[in-house]
């Protein structure tokens, strides 16, 4: 295959790319990885004040704490709805088209969730939750973009790189909550759904960053540069969602990897979605949940660079037997908080740090273990796999907090924990 020098998106008709020159793939590397975490500041703003604020705008147009955990369900099941749709968009048309969309789907929920919140009707709300959610998609999405063109004992510093963007706009979007509400007060908007409303236009900027600055498409190009060197291995079967479940039979790191991110994500959620309506229950104001949420998304994002370097460096598995211990701490110390508002901070921020650990190892596990041209059937796969597996967690934590309580919650939680601990343990024996 004839190679070019990096300058445009060489994308061709058939959904394939030339393949850059060795000189010129360091420098794709810093754009790629320079619009993704611009994106990820973006993102990860729009998406952090919007969920700060779901389940209390969930209990206030439902009328019922029991229905608050359906808010958190509503957002993850967007990103696992759209997962493999995602996919396999992607591996026709690159990451470029795939993020773009997601985006303004995202852009496009946020907007229905306000509609739902000014006319008062739950349904509308959870449908436009839904969507909100499609903004989650891209920003997990990004995290596999980010290692298409890294070298393969750099991945998990390529996956948290981008992780960590994530950090400036999450922990900033609980704060601008407060703001973000009262600036809709003479509209007619709930304050709780003023979020959701800024959350739309920072979808609409994403959309247009990754419009016209992800060029040339990072998968496309490492797609391309496989196919330079093994003829054969970029044909259109290889990258079909069978071709991704056949991957995932053949590969027990694969299985593992899957289980990790599907725990991780689902123990957090689970836990993290019911803790504003557990604060409130205890005398909690919306700027007390937004610091609340502040912490524990900084756990999530400001420290996944160690956890990168981490995986890079003492293996994949190591860093996910790290993801087990710090979850099991986080659900003990939340789930004994009683009145402290403290502990519960430190909970959440000890859960953000397990949560980061986990998806950055499961991530970087996953690629490793799978072919090129399998990975984003792969990829979305797992995204549909770790989403489903949180929206089931967060639709029982409503009921179980409803019924028994904060922290018996964080107890079942926990359990979850433990097939993803046997079989990181499991991996650990193998290979000795």
């Amino acid at each position: 295959m004839t190679k070019t020098p990096d300058a445009p998106d060489t994308t061709a008709p058939g959904g394939t790319a030339s393949a850059v020159s060795p000189a010129a793939l360091p420098q794709l590397r810093r754009r790629v990885q320079a619009v993704l975490v611009a994106t990820q500041i973006l993102g990860g703003l729009g998406i952090a004040t919007g969920v700060a604020l779901a389940a209390v705008l969930a209990t206030e147009v439902s009328g019922t704490d029991a229905l608050a955990g359906l808010a958190s369900t509503a957002t993850v099941a967007g990103p696992a709805l759209l997962a493999m749709p995602l996919a396999a968009l992607m591996a026709r048309r690159g990451r470029r088209a795939g993020l773009v969309l997601a985006y303004l789907l995202g852009a496009l929920g946020a907007g229905i969730a306000v509609l739902g919140a000014v006319v008062g009707s739950f349904p509308v709300l959870l449908i436009g939750l839904v969507g909100f959610g499609a903004g989650s998609s891209a920003n997990l999405a990004a995290r596999f973009a980010a290692a298409d063109l890294a070298e393969p004992d750099r991945r998990g510093r390529a996956i948290s790189t981008v992780v960590w963007a994530t950090t400036i706009g999450a922990v900033l979007g609980p704060n601008i909550a407060a703001p973000a509400g009262r600036s809709v007060s003479g509209l007619g908007i709930p304050v709780a759904a003023g979020p959701f409303l800024w959350a739309a236009v920072v979808f609409l900027v994403s959309a247009l960053v990754v419009a016209v600055l992800l060029r040339p498409d990072p998968l496309l190009t490492a797609r391309a540069l496989a196919a330079a060197d093994e003829d054969g291995a970029d044909l259109p079967e290889n990258r079909s969602l069978r071709a991704g479940l056949r991957a995932v039979r053949e590969s027990p790191q694969a299985r593992i990897a899957l289980v990790t991110v599907a725990a991780s994500h689902a123990v957090m959620v689970s836990i993290m979605s019911m803790t504003p309506v557990a604060l409130t229950h205890h005398g909690a104001g919306i700027e007390l949940i937004g610091l609340v949420i502040s912490v524990h998304i900084a756990g999530m994002y400001a420290f996944s660079p160690v956890m990168g370097r981490l995986a890079d460096r003492l293996g994949r598995l190591a860093v996910i037997g790290l993801a087990v211990g710090l979850l099991g701490v986080a659900a003990l110390l939340a789930g004994t908080a009683g009145a402290s508002h403290t502990r519960v901070a430190a909970g959440l921020f000890v859960l953000g740090l397990g949560w980061s650990a986990g998806l950055v190892s499961g991530s970087a596990l996953l690629t490793d273990a799978v072919p090129q041209a399998a990975r984003a059937a792969v990829q979305g796969l797992s995204d549909t796999i770790m989403n489903t597996a949180a929206g089931l967690g967060g639709l029982a934590a409503g009921v179980i907090v409803s019924q028994v309580g904060y922290g018996p919650l964080n107890a079942l939680a926990a359990a979850l924990l433990l097939p993803m601990a046997a079989l990181a343990l499991r991996g650990v024996l193998r290979r000795a």
